[in-house]
């Protein structure tokens, strides 16, 4: 992050006290917590299968996505020589904030009953998502803005985030349990927007090839970050999958598509760059692009050969983008991509909303049996065709890119 003067200290003191004060303000007027036994408290995009489950195991998935957030998510911008201590203090800083404001904004749509919002391991869950959205968009600006314009950006994007979330998958009835379209689609595009607007050609011309500008210590992060992906990534992605079967195939996709995108990494680095082995930082990009093409296909009928095969591709995919299409991003669109979330969010979670939207074609009853209402509830109640369903989850992409474009400029 760039050094700050003393009134830029001041401001940033100043302003973590007003919104601290304010969450509190809120949570007292506002937040409860759940009762077990409540009804109407689950919200949509968990199916409210989630009334019925045990605590302990929504304990579990908090636990989880929680971790995976913190760490994965931490760690994985310390990487950059330049930023990576300050960095880190800074992305500490985002996802304490985010998550609160996230578990009012997003209460006020899911949660909120008879005047109150109340939260629960399912609300935390869908708030720790939320922040992994504000991260990924911080990777795209990370380095180009202050402390106090992170906390601003997380402001604007936790409440932009959660109504385009609202709109896909309560309004619209997208099935998008891994969050490929949601969190990793719209941070990806509402970061390199932000930092589009924020282009000046003086202070960028010299951050070119910073994100290559990693030494031993820098590595190291990377090689944590990596590990506790491998580790916690498949409970992320089937943290909001209903508590049945439905889980284990978003659990083995997730996996199968990781492993394969790794390879596809050791085939493809050794030919664009001068390595024989490829450095973690690029083995912890095909972690993250191979998990996010899972994001929406997760929970379908993938099968495991299908889930290589994406993950494969998707593997292949990132490499070259960072190789051939960030110096266009640069030069041609004057995007400033330091974290390179374009080939590790945003590219593979447009292919998986594809994916998923061409799996969707495949959502019979007899394919699915009775996974089909844990998946596709409105097809299994017969109120929606498969064919409805596909051409809805084809439709969420470009709703989602509208919302990240015209929410980054207005953020930039």
């Amino acid at each position: 992050m760039p050094e700050l003067t003393a009134a830029s200290r001041l401001r940033l003191s100043g302003l973590c006290f007003l919104l601290q004060i304010l969450n509190i303000l809120l949570f007292a007027v506002f937040v409860r917590y759940s009762p077990e036994s409540s009804p109407g408290l689950c919200p949509p995009q968990l199916k409210c299968s989630q009334r019925n489950q045990d605590s302990a195991f929504q304990q579990r998935r908090f636990q989880d996505v929680h971790i995976q957030v913190l760490l994965s998510f931490g760690l994985l911008v310390a990487f950059l020589s330049r930023y990576g201590p300050g960095s880190a203090a800074i992305i500490i800083l985002i996802i304490a904030f985010t998550i609160q404001w996230a578990l009012l904004i997003q209460g006020f749509f899911y949660f909120f009953l008879n005047g109150k919002i109340y939260v629960g391991a399912p609300s935390m869950v869908s708030a720790d998502f939320c922040t992994a959205a504000v991260l990924i968009s911080a990777g795209a600006v990370l380095g180009r803005v202050n402390p106090v314009q992170m906390l601003l950006l997380a402001l604007l994007e936790v409440t932009l985030c959660t109504l385009n979330e609202y709109i896909l998958l309560s309004l619209m009835g997208v099935s998008d349990s891994g969050r490929s379209l949601t969190v990793h689609t719209f941070g990806a595009y509402f970061g390199l927007v932000v930092s589009r607007v924020l282009y000046q050609p003086c202070r960028d011309k010299r951050k070119r090839e910073e994100r290559q500008d990693t030494g031993h210590q820098m590595d190291v992060f990377a090689v944590v970050g990596t590990i506790y992906l491998w580790i916690f990534w498949p409970s992320f992605t089937s943290a909001t999958t209903a508590h049945d079967n439905a889980e284990n195939w978003a659990v083995l996709n997730s996996y199968l598509s990781l492993v394969a995108s790794t390879i596809a990494t050791f085939i493809l680095s050794p030919v664009l760059y001068e390595e024989s082995t490829p450095r973690m930082v690029q083995i912890q990009d095909a972690t993250l692009a191979g998990m996010t093409v899972m994001g929406m296909a997760g929970e379908m009928l993938v099968t495991p050969f299908g889930a290589l095969i994406a993950g494969f591709l998707v593997g292949l995919i990132s490499p070259l983008g960072f190789r051939f299409f960030t110096p266009v991003l640069h030069s041609r669109l004057k995007i400033q991509d330091t974290w390179g979330v374009h080939n590790i969010h945003g590219l593979p979670g447009i292919l998986g909303a594809l994916l998923g939207t061409l799996l969707t074609l495949l959502a019979t009853a007899d394919t699915y049996g009775d996974r089909l209402e844990l998946v596709f509830p409105l097809v299994a109640q017969g109120s929606r065709t498969v064919t409805d369903q596909a051409f809805i989850q084809l439709g969420a992409l470009p709703l989602t890119l509208l919302f990240a474009v015209l929410g980054g400029c207005l953020t930039g």
